[in-house]
């Protein structure tokens, strides 16, 4: 079984689109697995549905304003760079409203809602392929995932939501008596449960590059400050990801062919720029024809 694999990256997903586009349909693979973290999770559906067209409409149309229904920061810039500062109102009025977050993400929700319909649901339920979504389950200390073959719309929809929420700037759901947030919080890129769950070629889309080639700047504020921290712990998160994925593949006789990003994308994949991401959708499948190319040529030789 061959299976696909989207790493998070939140507006980083418009890359991983394009790549899987070109996999898609122009390689033509077929997948008998598809599985992703937070904005991987909003991708592999579309992408089991051959609905490349419709989710790339999303990635490269979508807005902040299309994801928070409580925004909690300011995007400035300064000397071509664009920063987060914090919106002490809508952050101070959710605190005061019981909200265990700085924002809110219903938006989102709703997006989801309405690009991923019920009729599409029952499409992949009844295909022979499996799509899976990861989140952190923060109150058992553990990652779960999350099967469409196991859930109801309403349900499964929700755990797409929950997949992508990036907390404490995102909503932090409340599931089963437990508390539940985005899947990249304990697993970046699940290449190790597509093999235990029968893989032997995965295809894993990575949105960093293979090797550091990054030195933030200085954090000028306390959200950057997180921001950095939080991005310095997901890179250590997915390296470990790529380690274990490589050893599980070792020991079960699979092979991982992996995409990773050329150039750093971005420092903040918390803003969502159309301009941006759409250009990034443009080099995905760019580089995905590209490394398909090299590696053909390899063969031959």
């Amino acid at each position: 079984m061959r299976a696909l694999v989207i790493s998070g990256g939140g507006s980083k997903g418009a890359f991983a689109g394009g790549v899987a586009q070109y996999l898609i349909e122009d390689l033509r693979r077929e997948y008998g697995l598809y599985i992703g973290t937070s904005t991987g999770s909003l991708l592999v559906n579309h992408m089991a549905l051959k609905k490349v067209r419709e989710i790339k409409k999303v990635y490269t149309s979508v807005t902040n304003d299309d994801i928070f229904s409580v925004c909690p920061f300011v995007i400035r810039k300064k000397y071509g760079v664009e920063q987060i500062a914090i919106n002490h109102v809508n952050v101070l009025r959710n605190i005061l409203s019981g909200s265990k977050t700085f924002g809110e993400s219903h938006q989102l929700k709703a997006l989801i809602k309405r690009t991923f319909t019920k009729e599409d649901f029952n499409a992949l339920r009844n295909s022979l392929q499996e799509v899976v979504v990861t989140v952190s389950n923060l109150s058992l200390n553990q990652v779960e995932y999350i099967s469409i073959n196991d859930f109801d719309y309403e349900s499964y929809t929700d755990w797409i939501w929950i997949s992508c929420n990036y907390t404490p700037f995102m909503s932090l759901a409340r599931r089963n008596g437990c508390e539940y947030a985005d899947g990249g919080m304990g697993c970046m890129v699940p290449i190790e449960e597509a093999i235990r769950r029968g893989a032997k070629v995965v295809d894993a889309i990575i949105l960093q590059t293979e090797v550091t080639q990054l030195n933030r700047m200085p954090s000028r504020n306390p959200f950057g400050l997180l921001t950095n921290m939080f991005s310095f712990m997901l890179d250590r998160i997915e390296k470990q990801n790529i380690r274990i994925g490589k050893f599980a593949a070792t020991h079960n006789d699979a092979i991982i062919n992996f995409y990773y990003t050329p150039t750093v994308l971005t420092t903040n994949s918390l803003i969502f720029n159309q301009e941006r991401m759409s250009e990034w959708w443009e080099r995905g499948y760019e580089f995905a024809q590209f490394q398909s190319q090299q590696t053909s040529q390899l063969e031959i030789l």
